[in-house]
């Protein structure tokens, strides 16, 4: 059900929208979900996919597979994951392009921006928490 006014909700915008987007738009739009584990560390549910993270394949195929990001493709929204490749005709190997929404982050590949980012959302999420517990 659609609130806010300032918003659509036809199918045909979104659309657009979606495959229209910029690249700082993209990064968003290919987030993964992090286990269990990490979401319990570091008080955050998901985090864009980067290059050199460790992940595990929870749909399709290749579900449960697990291996490293060795490309993120932001212009096709795929990702491309070390040991998960197709035979060709003439023998040789290209790698599957798997969506990031099929796929959960079990290893972050952390760096100073990515900490910073990291425990920013922490503390928004931990107020979002804060807030809702008065809705009743």
């Amino acid at each position: 059900m659609k609130f806010n006014p300032a918003v659509t909700a036809s199918r045909r915008k979104n659309r657009k929208a979606h495959f229209s987007s910029h690249s700082e738009a993209r990064r968003r739009l290919m987030s993964a979900n992090l286990s269990k584990e990490l979401q319990a560390r570091h008080g955050v549910r998901s985090m864009p996919i980067r290059k050199d993270d460790e992940v595990m394949i929870t749909r399709g195929f290749y579900k449960a597979r697990e291996g490293k990001v060795i490309a993120c493709f932001r212009k096709k929204f795929v990702v491309h994951i070390e040991r998960i490749t197709r035979d060709k005709v003439n023998g040789g190997q290209v790698p599957v392009g798997i969506q990031p929404s099929n796929l959960v982050i079990t290893k972050l590949k952390l760096d100073k921006d990515r900490k910073a980012k990291l425990e920013a959302k922490s503390k928004k999420e931990k107020s979002q928490d804060v807030a809702m517990q008065n809705v009743d």
